[in-house]
């Protein structure tokens, strides 16, 4: 097996290890007197939808209605599935959410909720309060996108401006709740993922306000006005974590970063390759974080006492891009550029970088994979790696030299996959 070979494998037992027909069912709780309606959003909804169906009896009432990303549906038989716009939400994400709302307000104490959420869920799942317009919420989803804000930032912010989401889907809702829960966000809080429909929000309007100020985000004036209304007490909070209501709620994390990145060591380990797990929760902007694992790679090379090749370096996360460019690339394809530039043409040292959910940003890949000719077959095509860095312009060189991973959907998301082979 070639390096580049072992690389992508690695990424498949990753992937794999999220898999909705493989971590659904364990967690799949008995029907109910009444009926069970399952409602959810993310880019693995429709696969955990039919994950719930496979494994449901067929003589217990089961319906319901999940939105996922456009390309990402699959048939189902008994729950609905919708397609919406993402990362910026659009008609369908608040057509979806308003009929989800007023689905769970049907449910009597004897029924059942249960929730099915993954990352891509809070762009999925936008119904923006009375008073902000949906063109509002797009183009303050865009800024906040755009400044370098961590996913913790952006969804303080989101659910301050949602019926649905900072809890108050369960809320609405007057039946047991239980959500499993993909995590795409460092820490696997359920309140950051799919901006916790189902979870209480320790986050505030005053904070909502601050993510204004730290990146000098311009909101449209029926945003600013009503989080500085809030900010100033003028406006009910987000349900909070003691309200008694969550008592009937249970958010389960069935999957996880450190779950995929464990499934991809056994796969490096029985390879006799050995290991090194630098964290599940990396964060920070993606082209600084390559300089600092650059910096770990030639100390491994120049003095390998204690961590000797062959090895594999490997870590999940989601670091951040501040654009500034005008070019093309999402954060692992910047990292891969980034770390590229940095190693120099360094030998025997190979690396991937991709999003799990099979989109790096907004374009077609998953992310990408350096080998160490990359630089050279780069300046034999007369690429300037650094020219196209500082235009975050890293699909483009990637795509020239024909080392883009493209994957298609995956049906899941558990965030970023990186690992660095040291042969």
């Amino acid at each position: 097996m070639t390096p580049r070979d072992c690389l992508i494998n690695s990424f498949q037992a990753a992937v794999k290890a999220a898999a909705s027909e493989h971590i659904v069912p364990p967690h799949l709780p008995s029907p109910p007197k009444g009926r069970t309606l399952v409602v959810g959003a993310g880019k693995a909804a429709a696969a955990m939808a039919i994950a719930v169906e496979n494994n449901w009896p067929e003589n217990a009432p089961l319906s319901g209605l999940v939105v996922t990303r456009y390309g990402h549906s699959l048939d189902t038989n008994r729950i609905t599935v919708i397609e919406a716009g993402h990362p910026l939400p659009d008609e369908n994400s608040v057509h979806a959410s308003n009929q989800i709302l007023e689905l769970v307000k049907t449910l009597k104490p004897e029924d059942l909720l249960l929730c099915l959420f993954s990352g891509g869920g809070s762009s999925l799942l936008s119904s923006p309060v009375e008073g902000i317009t949906l063109q509002d919420l797009k183009t303050l989803t865009q800024q906040l996108l755009s400044c370098g804000a961590t996913i913790q930032e952006i969804n303080t912010v989101r659910k301050h401006l949602s019926t649905i989401q900072g809890g108050r889907l369960a809320m609405a809702c007057h039946a047991l709740v239980k959500a499993l829960i993909i995590s795409d966000v460092t820490g696997d809080d359920p309140t950051h993922i799919a901006s916790g429909p189902c979870t209480p929000d320790t986050t505030t309007y005053a904070e909502a306000l601050m993510v204004f100020k730290k990146y000098s985000i311009n909101p449209s004036p029926a945003i600013y006005d009503m989080i500085l209304a809030g900010s100033r007490q003028q406006l009910d909070e987000t349900p909070k974590p003691n309200d008694q209501r969550f008592n009937q709620v249970e958010n389960i994390i069935i999957a996880s970063a450190h779950q995929s990145l464990t499934a991809a060591q056994s796969f490096f380990q029985q390879n006799n390759i050995a290991t090194l797990i630098l964290g599940d929760t990396v964060t920070g902007e993606a082209r600084e974080v390559a300089k600092t694992y650059a910096a770990l790679v030639k100390e491994i090379i120049h003095y390998p006492q204690q961590l000797k090749p062959p090895i594999a370096l490997i870590s999940g996360g989601e670091t951040t891009v501040t654009i500034k460019g005008d070019g093309q690339g999402g954060r692992n394809s910047e990292f891969l550029l980034s770390l590229l530039i940095e190693l120099d043409g360094l030998k025997n040292v190979y690396a991937i970088a991709c999003d799990t959910d099979g989109i790096d940003g907004s374009e077609n890949n998953a992310g990408a994979i350096i080998t160490p000719d990359s630089l050279n077959r780069g300046k034999t095509l007369n690429l300037n790696a650094a020219l196209f860095l500082n235009k975050n312009n890293a699909y483009n060189f990637f795509q020239q030299l024909n080392d883009l991973v493209i994957t298609g959907p995956t049906y899941t998301n558990v965030n970023d996959y990186r690992a660095i082979l040291i042969t």
